[in-house]
């Protein structure tokens, strides 16, 4: 990695400093859809320093999930509960961030890889039934769908802020 690979949004909080390093980005949850829940989704972990005001940094990792429905034509950003890559910002510094995924994070080597150690990770498991199989290869194709995503398809993307799912009874 070079420093030209290093991207920055400046925050309120402070600068944060985003590099193409393999430990800064990690793929934590896959999910292909079921009659509950019909789409795919993929929660990436991304992390950065943080440069405050008051002169001192920190690392953090926060995280967002990338939504997608099952024709692959459909793409949410979406917030996780904790630890959200765009809580705490400004609708400008949310925009920024939008972008950083756009014209940096999905053409990163560290994005690819993460990707690509998550396939060969998914090929190695055992697989008892049919069905396995079937979720083996629908993750798959979600994977490598993500592999050739645009920076217009991350550009045209909503930005979905968390809510509690709440299930009403009666």
């Amino acid at each position: 990695m070079s420093v030209l690979d290093a991207r920055v949004i400046n925050t309120k909080q402070g600068l944060e400093i985003y590099s193409d390093l393999v430990e800064t980005s990690e793929i934590t949850k896959v999910h292909i859809p079921t009659l509950n829940t019909p789409f795919f989704e993929i929660q990436f972990g991304i992390g950065y320093f943080l440069l405050r005001k008051e002169k001192y940094y920190d690392r953090q990792k926060n995280y967002f999930k990338l939504r997608m429905s099952p024709d692959f034509e459909s793409i949410i950003l979406q917030e996780t509960e904790t630890e959200s890559l765009f809580a705490v910002k400004s609708t400008e510094e949310r925009e920024a961030t939008k972008k950083l995924l756009a014209e940096w994070f999905i053409k990163t080597n560290v994005y690819k890889k993460v990707i690509t150690q998550f396939i060969n990770q998914i090929k190695e498991e055992k697989i008892c039934t049919e069905e396995d199989v079937e979720d083996r290869v629908e993750a798959i194709k979600f994977l490598e769908k993500l592999m050739i995503l645009t920076t217009e398809d991350i550009e045209n993307a909503s930005i979905k802020k968390f809510q509690l799912e709440t299930q009403r009874i009666g």
